[in-house]
């Protein structure tokens, strides 16, 4: 039964995300088993995927977590998925995952537009987002990110959405996320993200950092698990991106909007 246990892949995507969310929470181990009432040697067994936590533990971490319990588990999210008509496609990943390149293309190819969600927040706070994170911080960030993203999931006509990299730290955004669209994460290795950022001329919020590289691989092992519950994963590195926006347009287009072949 101990060989079944360790090898189960939900135990061990379970074991990532509570690590990461505690590590985001800069939570110890012994922070968290005081919050769930659970032994810090078993949760550590959690987050190596080896204990197979009760369903009143799991309720238990998911409330300390402050995230829901579906979104704890993952949902059951596959690699593949049927998304409704009439469903917004939202893009995910780490700065340099491509999202502002493929977003409009991916947008010609299904017939929908294409928004920038950092776009809507800066025209409805009236900064950059550099100014606005060195004048009112991250919190606020947050804040007008929710409430951008609550305009656009509103709209009737589906669009594509390109979506800040940390959303998905953020539990109610992210399930708003998971919950209304067909997630897309654009995953790349790390050396990808750092060649894109860095040729974008955007090192934010690494700039002056000497661990910069160190950092970035730092943040996306952090966030992996997240987006690793996204309904469709495709891997950019090494494709071009014609091909990206093809297999995208392909795996989601059985119950998508009608999709425009190409002239």
């Amino acid at each position: 039964m101990a060989a079944f246990v360790r090898e189960h892949p939900l135990l061990l995507q379970l074991g990532a995300a509570v690590r990461s969310l505690r590590k985001m929470r800069s939570w110890s181990r012994r922070e968290l088993a005081e919050r769930t009432g659970m032994s810090e040697r078993f949760l550590a067994d959690v987050e190596q995927g080896v204990a197979n936590p009760s369903l009143l533990k799991l309720i238990d971490l998911a409330q300390a977590l402050e995230l829901p319990l579906v979104q704890l588990l993952g949902g059951g999210a596959t690699a593949t998925t049927s998304a409704p008509r009439s469903r917004h496609v939202a893009l995910l990943g780490l700065r340099g995952a491509g999202k502002s390149t493929i977003g409009p293309l991916l947008g010609a190819r299904l017939g929908r537009p294409f928004v920038e969600l950092d776009t809507r927040i800066e025209a409805a706070t009236g900064l950059r987002l550099g100014e606005l994170f060195v004048m009112h911080g991250e919190a606020y960030y947050r804040q007008a990110e929710r409430a951008a993203l609550e305009q656009v999931l509103a709209m009737d006509a589906p669009c594509v959405l390109a979506v800040g990299g940390g959303v998905v730290t953020e539990a109610a955004s992210f399930a708003a996320l998971r919950s209304q669209t067909v997630t897309v994460w654009l995953r790349a290795e790390p050396k990808d993200h750092w060649q894109r950022v860095l040729a974008q001329g955007d090192t934010r919020p690494m700039a002056d950092n000497e661990r910069a590289f160190a950092d970035l691989r730092r943040i996306l092992a952090e966030r992996e698990p997240f987006y690793n519950l996204a309904d469709v994963v495709v891997d950019t590195s090494g494709k071009r991106v014609d091909e990206v926006v093809e297999e995208i347009a392909l795996r989601i287009r059985a119950d998508a909007a009608p999709v425009r072949e190409p002239d």
